[in-house]
């Protein structure tokens, strides 16, 4: 019962980390973070890493504290929260920067038609190369209109 229940909560920490993305997004890196992320929103960017990736260490340090902690002294749920904070992470990291961004050239040409509509709706985010007036700022959730053909 008690691995049923460990399942549920990284579950729903893998759920809710959508929802915290998209503020974060929308609030911090568009916001009082911008200098990090702004040079992700410039067309053709020439290093192998970009300022924007400071984020990935950002969003790493709860879930390492988390497994720290969850397993300190003993087995805990807090592990579990880690757990699905790295198992979003590694979502975000495969669709944005592999699926996305083509950083790597791995889904380079799906025909899934889900996948297709994230492409739509972060290029839609990506057309506007300041922080104001942005749209679009959640990873797996956007909105239905980009998935109609």
């Amino acid at each position: 019962m008690i691995f049923l229940i460990y399942v549920v909560v990284t579950l729903i920490t893998f759920l809710l980390m959508e929802g915290i993305t998209w503020c974060t997004h929308k609030f911090v890196m568009h916001g009082f973070l911008w200098y990090l992320h702004e040079d992700h929103h410039q067309p053709k960017y020439q290093g192998v890493f970009e300022k924007n990736d400071a984020f990935f260490v950002i969003f790493a340090i709860p879930s390492i504290a988390l497994f720290y902690f969850g397993i300190n002294p003993d087995l805990n749920f807090m592990f579990f929260i880690g757990l699905g904070i790295l198992l979003y992470g590694i979502a975000y990291f495969l669709i944005h920067d592999v699926l996305i961004h083509q950083r790597f050239k791995w889904f380079k040409n799906t025909k899934n038609k889900y996948l297709i509509g994230l492409r739509k709706a972060h290029k839609i985010h990506h057309k506007h190369l300041g922080k104001e007036e942005g749209e679009c700022f959640g990873m797996l959730n956007v909105p239905k209109k980009y998935f109609k053909i």
